[in-house]
């Protein structure tokens, strides 16, 4: 027998079967029970008849396929598009360009864009929008003599360190401190420290890692590009350009979502494969071979949503949120802080979204620390910690397994590498937090 097979760490797609199962078999064990709301918009806990999960385990996968229809149909499109455009061969030609004129400047690049994404997801909450720009900047910086890995983290990794030490973003700021009756985007002086210190340090470990993994030049691989006059790439790249541009305002200006951003990119496809010289047949076929290749993405986001509807269906979110705050209790404001930290942290891993959460935890929390003489500007900072440095790791994530996808890299091993990277900035979050216990976050 081969050790090294017999060995081997589970795929995703077992990883994620377990999760299913062993959420299932929640089911079978906790008593369920749901949060309601009243009239007066207090928030009570109350039990409900239990919905064991057995066979649901198999229909889990359909039924996370129709929850997250949007994101599916979302990284299809995208991965169809960009794989048109690549096949023009202007992809590789401005790579190739990029990289001669960068020369050693090349980590400059890698530190700006790190920064650009942190401040994306700082200011409105960038998340989802961030899967196109993976599959632009990964295989820039694998030229580069980079790897797959030092694209997430400037990417996917930034902006999700601006989302989670946000101090304009309307999902996770804006969300919590209107339900917690605080003035909106107060207290922004300290989350624009704390977005600081985690972006700067973000910088410092990319540098650090990129120089570690980077290689020689002589090993460096740049993408052959395909036949065509420079004329036409350059007008292709001008369009990926005004594409982009039109998705910066989009998103900023109009509150463009997953449907307007994908058939933007559609149309970019489009008009890319016509200026490279293709024929209808010719792009569909590309399009559909795009589309294919990052089909087991899409299959992940499926599998990956059908762990948040067994525990739905089986009616135990609500009372597993339930127990996790229970265990709030008497324990001053330093514990207290820490257990709501921890709370907000758990809960992540079973409801991403940041709106489901704040519903949920917001109504409770709030008065918690009016009780205990906490700032409420303290727990909706620890929200949006909570909110925001698990996404890295969740298998949940519907935004984590598409970036993933567009880089390539397998859900295991993507855990396996950053890991210990959450669990720093988890710390790192705790230690934020601990300033303003003492120091109330008030106006500016």
């Amino acid at each position: 027998m081969d050790l090294k097979k017999s060995r081997r760490f589970p795929n995703t797609y077992v990883i994620l079967s377990i999760l299913i199962v062993l959420c299932a078999v929640a089911t079978l064990v906790v008593p369920a029970g749901q949060y309601v709301t009243a009239a007066d918009g207090s928030v009570s806990f109350e039990r409900i008849e239990r919905a064991p999960q057995t066979w649901q385990v198999f229909s889990s996968f359909y039924e996370g396929f129709l929850k997250q229809a949007g994101i599916i149909a979302f990284i299809l499109v995208v991965g169809g598009a960009f794989w048109v455009l690549n096949a023009t061969g202007a992809v590789a030609y401005g790579i190739d360009r990029f990289i001669a004129r960068a020369g050693k400047y090349d980590r400059f690049v890698l530190a700006g864009l790190a920064v650009l994404f942190s401040v994306g997801g700082g200011v409105f909450g960038m998340s989802e929008e961030t899967i196109p720009f993976v599959g632009i900047v990964v295989p820039l910086v694998i030229a580069m003599g980079y790897d797959a890995f030092t694209g997430l983290l400037v990417v996917y990794v930034a902006s999700n360190i601006g989302f989670s030490s946000a101090f304009l973003n309307p999902f996770t700021v804006g969300i919590a401190q209107e339900m917690s009756g605080l003035p909106l985007f107060s207290g922004m002086g300290y989350r624009l420290v704390c977005w600081a210190l985690l972006t700067a340090a973000l910088v410092v470990f990319i540098l650090i890692y990129a120089s570690r993994i980077r290689k020689a030049p002589a090993e460096r691989t740049v993408p052959e590009a395909a036949p065509g006059t420079d004329r036409r790439k350059t007008l292709i790249l001008l369009v990926l350009l005004v594409t982009v541009v039109l998705l910066v305002v989009g998103v900023t200006c109009f509150h463009w979502y997953m449907a307007e951003i994908s058939a933007l990119f559609l149309v970019m496809g489009i008009v890319a494969g016509i200026l490279g010289g293709f024929g209808a047949n010719r792009i569909a076929d590309e399009f559909a071979a795009g589309a294919k290749d990052i089909l087991p993405a899409a299959l992940v986001v499926g599998l990956a949503s059908g762990i948040i509807v067994i525990l739905q269906n089986g009616h135990v979110v609500d009372s597993i949120l339930h127990g996790l705050e229970s265990g709030l209790g008497d324990a001053g404001q330093t514990g207290s802080l820490a257990l709501m930290y921890g709370t907000q942290t758990l809960i992540n891993l079973l409801i991403p979204s940041a709106t489901a959460k704040a519903a949920v935890t917001i109504p409770i929390m709030a008065p918690f620390c009016d009780m205990i003489h906490l700032s409420r500007q303290t727990m909706v900072l620890a929200f949006q910690f909570g909110d925001g440095f698990t996404n890295m790791i969740t298998p949940t994530s519907g935004v984590l397994m598409a970036a993933l996808g567009m880089a390539k890299v397998p859900y295991e091993k993507w855990v396996k590498w950053i890991w210990r990277c959450v669990l720093v900035l988890i710390v790192a979050g705790f230690v934020l937090l601990l300033p303003t216990v003492f120091i109330p976050l008030t106006g500016f």
